[in-house]
């Protein structure tokens, strides 16, 4: 069959679909990588086939002229408190507010959804129409690759690498839709699917939004609200290139911990989670501590620095899965490289970021004992100080880090789920034009 992937322009969004894009190619199936044409030499240095979709200006410079200038912006603090959307499960859930929910689409699901999409449906569209896919697997952000791949009849499935706060949030929304009055409830949402659905001679159908089906690597205790069709598959790391550093497999004089921001902060200076002050301030914060610290930093951020304690190594970049396995506790931001690697080798972890779902990974860690967070308002280097001293000192969190560790594993290997694929494929597929 033939598999188109559609991606958003970001390292951590492509890198984590490259194992499963892999084992399908290596079953024999014929495989595409979707992106837009500033990040198609990053697609293909995965060694897959990249597609060109989408405007020749970039993200970054889209919104840089949105924001008319260079100057990043703050944080985004909803008015009201959104603890309900990080909440596990989905029993007796009543979730935000309407007034809650309709404000988040309204302010960020919505307006992120056509800044990523609009242009590059078209394209999509075109593209699915002379290559014919058969399954589309889609970013969660790509909402373009649900509308193209129902254009032409192919199945289509989110791909699901970090808590699905949009599912959940569409969730939330229809919950709170159904208790409006007839004329009180707009979907602003469903409106965004209904035009481009409309003008290729489409219906909206709530499974556009949500996708036929889902793939997870999430461990089940650690998602939000799963969508009802979901397959699991084990998380493999992919680092692009990887290079064994010599210090790496020396054996640490004493317990490691890594302290990383993601490669995003690294393509993206506006995503900065930490300025370099912060940085310092933990660095003196944990310097009289026994430990060997590695800070992922660019070289540029590594030279503002006031002073690297004798305890702290920085490092411009370390492949995650090569220096995991020597670590005794990670300090991140709430990614999905580093929190699903950390998963994957058993790691206690402490989440100090921004990321969009790091509230609920700190819900995740509290919940199952492998960790703890700091909400970004409240970090100090002595409060990471504290909680690094007690990830270290109790052997409850490597305890419990374990058992999730064991939980991950036990999911299918993305060639093992190949298969589901193919059947999940043939169930949803039709050739409408």
């Amino acid at each position: 069959m033939r598999v188109l992937f559609v991606t958003m322009p970001f390292k951590s969004h492509l890198q984590p679909m490259v194992p499963l894009a892999w084992a399908l190619r290596a079953a024999g199936h014929e495989v595409r990588l979707a992106g837009e044409p500033g990040f198609l030499d990053t697609i293909a240095e995965s060694g897959l086939t990249a597609v060109s979709v989408g405007p020749d200006e970039t993200l970054e410079q889209r919104l840089r002229s949105i924001r008319g200038g260079d100057e990043p912006p703050g944080p985004f603090v909803p008015p009201f408190s959104t603890d309900s959307l990080y909440a596990i499960g989905d029993e007796h859930r009543e979730g935000l507010s309407w007034e809650g929910v309709t404000w988040l689409l309204d302010n960020l699901v919505v307006p992120r959804t056509w800044l990523l999409n609009d242009e590059m449906v078209d394209d999509l569209v075109a593209y699915c129409r002379s290559w014919q896919p058969d399954l589309v697997l889609c970013d969660v952000l790509a909402h373009a690759g649900a509308v193209a791949a129902d254009v032409v009849g192919a199945a289509h499935a989110r791909t699901v690498f970090w808590l699905d706060v949009n599912l959940r949030l569409r969730h939330d929304f229809l919950r709170a839709w159904e208790r409006q009055p007839p004329g009180e409830r707009p979907d602003t949402l469903r409106d965004w699917y209904a035009e481009w659905a409309g003008k290729y001679g489409r219906a909206f159908k709530e499974e556009l939004v949500t996708g036929q089906f889902a793939v997870n690597v999430l461990p089940e205790r650690c998602r939000l609200e799963p969508h009802e069709r979901t397959l699991s598959m084990r998380h493999v790391p992919y680092n692009d290139r990887s290079v064994v550093q010599p210090w790496l497999y020396e054996t640490p004089r004493a317990p490691r911990v890594l302290m990383t921001f993601g490669v995003s902060a690294r393509q993206w200076t506006d995503l900065q989670d930490m300025s370099v002050e912060q940085v310092q301030e933990i660095l003196d914060s944990v310097a009289g501590l026994d430990i060997e610290l590695i800070v992922t930093l660019p070289d540029e951020a590594r030279a503002q620095l006031r002073d690297v304690p004798r305890n702290t190594r920085i490092a411009d970049f370390v492949p995650m899965d090569l220096i995991l396995p020597t670590c005794s506790v990670v300090i991140h931001h709430g990614g999905a490289g580093s929190f699903n690697g950390a998963l994957m080798h058993g790691i206690p972890q402490l989440v100090i970021g921004l990321s969009v779902d790091a509230p609920g990974k700190g819900v995740v860690l509290r919940r199952t004992g492998a960790g703890l967070s700091i909400p970004p308002q409240d970090i100090t280097g002595s409060r990471v100080r504290e909680r690094l001293t007690r990830l270290l000192a109790d052997d409850s969190f490597r305890e419990a880090a374990e058992l999730l560790r064991q939980e991950a594993l036990a999911q299918p290997t993305p060639s093992a789920l190949v298969p589901e694929l193919e059947r999940m494929t043939a169930e949803h597929r039709s050739r409408v034009g």
